[in-house]
Protein backbone atom coordinates (compact mmCIF):
# COMPACT_ATOMS: atom_id res chain seq x y z
CA UNK A 1 0.00 0.00 0.00
CA UNK A 2 1.43 3.34 -1.09
CA UNK A 3 1.76 5.75 1.81
CA UNK A 4 3.25 9.20 2.40
CA UNK A 5 3.90 10.53 5.88
CA UNK A 6 4.95 14.12 6.49
CA UNK A 7 6.75 15.32 9.59
CA UNK A 8 8.80 18.26 10.79
CA UNK A 9 6.17 20.95 11.03
CA UNK A 10 5.80 23.22 14.03
CA UNK A 11 5.86 26.76 15.32
CA UNK A 12 8.80 28.94 14.32
CA UNK A 13 9.56 32.64 14.55
CA UNK A 14 9.85 34.78 11.42
CA UNK A 15 13.28 34.35 9.89
CA UNK A 16 13.61 30.87 11.30
CA UNK A 17 13.99 27.51 9.58
CA UNK A 18 12.26 24.15 9.46
CA UNK A 19 12.91 20.96 7.55
CA UNK A 20 9.91 18.93 6.48
CA UNK A 21 10.23 15.25 5.68
CA UNK A 22 8.05 13.11 3.46
CA UNK A 23 8.63 9.41 4.08
CA UNK A 24 7.35 7.12 1.34
CA UNK A 25 6.40 3.48 1.74
CA UNK A 26 4.93 0.96 -0.63
CA UNK A 27 6.80 2.40 -3.61
CA UNK A 28 10.22 3.72 -4.50
CA UNK A 29 11.02 7.31 -5.33
CA UNK A 30 12.89 6.25 -8.46
CA UNK A 31 9.66 6.17 -10.45
CA UNK A 32 7.63 8.93 -8.83
CA UNK A 33 7.75 12.69 -8.89
CA UNK A 34 7.24 14.20 -5.45
CA UNK A 35 5.72 17.58 -4.79
CA UNK A 36 5.18 19.77 -1.77
CA UNK A 37 1.95 21.73 -1.58
CA UNK A 38 0.45 23.97 1.06
CA UNK A 39 -2.94 25.30 2.03
CA UNK A 40 -3.48 28.27 4.28
CA UNK A 41 -6.82 28.93 6.02
CA UNK A 42 -9.32 30.37 3.59
CA UNK A 43 -7.01 29.92 0.62
CA UNK A 44 -6.69 27.42 -2.18
CA UNK A 45 -4.01 24.79 -2.12
CA UNK A 46 -0.88 25.88 -3.98
CA UNK A 47 2.17 24.10 -5.28
CA UNK A 48 5.39 24.89 -3.46
CA UNK A 49 8.04 22.70 -5.03
CA UNK A 50 8.56 19.54 -7.06
CA UNK A 51 11.40 17.12 -7.57
CA UNK A 52 11.50 14.83 -10.56
CA UNK A 53 11.60 11.05 -10.28
CA UNK A 54 15.24 11.12 -11.36
CA UNK A 55 16.02 13.79 -8.81
CA UNK A 56 17.71 15.79 -11.50
CA UNK A 57 15.09 18.48 -11.86
CA UNK A 58 13.42 20.71 -9.32
CA UNK A 59 11.10 23.66 -9.45
CA UNK A 60 9.72 26.19 -6.98
CA UNK A 61 6.90 28.63 -6.62
CA UNK A 62 8.09 32.22 -7.03
CA UNK A 63 7.08 32.95 -3.44
CA UNK A 64 9.63 30.47 -2.04
CA UNK A 65 12.49 30.66 -4.55
CA UNK A 66 15.79 31.26 -2.84
CA UNK A 67 14.38 30.30 0.56
CA UNK A 68 13.17 26.69 0.18
CA UNK A 69 15.12 23.70 -1.10
CA UNK A 70 13.68 20.33 -2.07
CA UNK A 71 15.85 17.23 -2.01
CA UNK A 72 15.49 13.48 -2.03
CA UNK A 73 17.29 10.59 -0.36
CA UNK A 74 16.45 7.46 -2.31
CA UNK A 75 18.24 5.26 0.21
CA UNK A 76 15.80 6.46 2.87
CA UNK A 77 12.90 6.78 0.41
CA UNK A 78 12.35 10.26 1.79
CA UNK A 79 11.98 13.73 0.30
CA UNK A 80 12.81 16.84 2.28
CA UNK A 81 11.79 20.47 2.10
CA UNK A 82 14.30 22.76 3.78
CA UNK A 83 12.59 26.05 4.57
CA UNK A 84 14.72 29.04 5.53
CA UNK A 85 13.92 32.70 6.15
CA UNK A 86 10.37 31.78 6.98
CA UNK A 87 7.68 34.44 6.81
CA UNK A 88 4.25 34.63 8.45
CA UNK A 89 2.71 34.14 5.00
CA UNK A 90 4.34 30.69 4.85
CA UNK A 91 1.93 29.57 7.56
CA UNK A 92 -0.11 26.66 6.17
CA UNK A 93 -0.66 22.95 6.25
CA UNK A 94 2.04 21.41 4.08
CA UNK A 95 1.35 18.24 2.13
CA UNK A 96 3.59 16.02 0.09
CA UNK A 97 2.21 14.20 -2.91
CA UNK A 98 3.44 11.58 -5.35
CA UNK A 99 2.71 10.92 -9.01
CA UNK A 100 4.15 8.13 -11.16
CA UNK A 101 6.19 9.65 -13.93
CA UNK A 102 8.95 12.18 -14.37
CA UNK A 103 7.40 15.38 -13.02
CA UNK A 104 4.60 16.72 -10.87
CA UNK A 105 1.19 17.31 -12.40
CA UNK A 106 -1.80 19.40 -11.42
CA UNK A 107 -3.60 16.44 -9.96
CA UNK A 108 -1.16 14.32 -8.03
CA UNK A 109 -2.29 10.78 -7.39
CA UNK A 110 -1.19 10.14 -3.81
CA UNK A 111 -1.21 12.45 -0.81
CA UNK A 112 0.03 12.53 2.74
CA UNK A 113 -1.98 13.71 5.71
CA UNK A 114 -0.21 17.05 6.03
CA UNK A 115 1.86 18.81 8.67
CA UNK A 116 1.15 22.23 10.15
CA UNK A 117 3.70 25.01 9.81
CA UNK A 118 3.08 28.19 11.77
CA UNK A 119 5.36 31.19 11.47
CA UNK A 120 4.68 33.68 14.21
CA UNK A 121 6.42 35.74 16.83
Amino acid sequence: QLQLVESGGGLVQPGGSLRLSCAASGFTLDYYAIGWFRQAPGKEREGVSCISSSGGSTNYADSVKGRFTISGDNAKNTVYLQMNSLKPEDTAVYYCAAEPGPMCVDRMGYWGQGTQVTVSS
